[in-house]
């Protein structure tokens, strides 16, 4: 048997070469993602401190998450911001890309210095935001005479959390506006004009419905994203002051590797999936309704 002949046949066969491409992927998906979602969930229902035993418990887990108010307080820190960045990280983007579309002067200065954010490191984000927030030293009360605890404040850590984060998104959503508002002919805003209809009445009878299908792209991944918040708390505020800006992740962070209670943050992290699979699910299923000319 002729090994050259036949390996140089399955090269040839365009299914085992298309397989063999995608085996270096499809091995990295299941070694650090399908495998650690079946053993996460498994973990769930166990207690396990990373050096004892593993110790089955049933549901204890999920009974100890949703019977103590300290999780109903994270739960609801974790809705208010990511309602909140999605709300301001979809409305203030659409509204620069419409300026920026109209073909101001120093637009691509604009569209570079917006996007800046976006692809500088969370580290660096947090830390410069940081010292903007400073009451002692920092660049609102020194500069703009702004006194205020923002990040010691239990009244005003989240507003700075949520003021960082849609700060750091507008640049990409706008990018993304922006490409869409390339794809709608000019014709649209000219017969608009011509039956005499001013700036805010194009942009949300026009405008607004002919981007639709991206508008709800942004929506679900920004949503998506702010559930899952973890860096800018764990640099800025660590859960604090007085638990004010804890959120679902920060939460599985501090039970796994704080107080090494692998089962519970287990437990949260699933509570955490469906939370978001279902509001995924909800949008994708209202859809029809919000995007303009959609159809399965």
């Amino acid at each position: 048997m002729d090994i050259r002949k036949i390996a140089t046949e399955l090269l040839n066969n365009q299914k085992f070469a298309a397989w063999l491409f995608v085996l270096p992927a499809f091995a990295g998906i299941l070694v650090f993602i399908i495998i650690p979602v079946i053993c996460s969930f498994g973990l769930s229902f166990a207690k396990w401190d990373l050096i004892n035993p593993i110790v089955f418990a049933g549901l204890d887990n999920y009974r100890e998450i949703f019977t103590e108010p300290l999780f109903f307080r994270i739960l609801v820190n974790t809705v208010v911001f990511a309602v909140s960045t999605s709300v301001l990280g979809v409305i203030i983007p659409l509204i620069l890309a419409c300026i920026l579309n109209s073909k101001i002067r120093g637009s691509e200065f604009f569209k570079t210095a917006y996007f800046l954010p976006f692809i500088t490191p969370m580290i660096v984000i947090g830390i410069v935001w940081e010292w903007i927030f400073d009451p002692n030293i920092g660049l609102l009360a020194n500069v703009l005479n702004i006194h205020i605890n923002w990040l010691y404040d239990p009244n005003w850590a989240m507003p700075a959390l949520i003021i960082v984060s849609v700060w750091k998104l507008i640049g990409y959503n706008m990018i993304i506006f922006l490409a869409s508002l390339a794809g709608i002919s000019n014709s649209m805003f000219e017969a608009a004009k011509i039956d005499g209809a001013n700036h805010f009445q194009t942009f949300k009878n026009v405008t607004v419905p002919l981007m639709a299908p991206s508008i709800f792209f942004v929506v679900i991944i920004t949503a998506i994203s702010s559930f899952q918040i973890f860096d800018l708390i764990y640099i800025m505020t660590q859960g604090g002051p007085l638990d004010s800006t804890n959120v679902m992740v920060y939460a599985i962070y501090k039970n796994a590797f704080e107080y090494f209670n692998i089962g519970k943050a287990s437990a949260i992290a699933y509570v955490l999936f469906f939370i978001i699979l279902g509001l995924t699910l909800i949008q994708w299923h209202l859809r029809k309704k919000i995007v303009y000319n959609e159809i399965d």
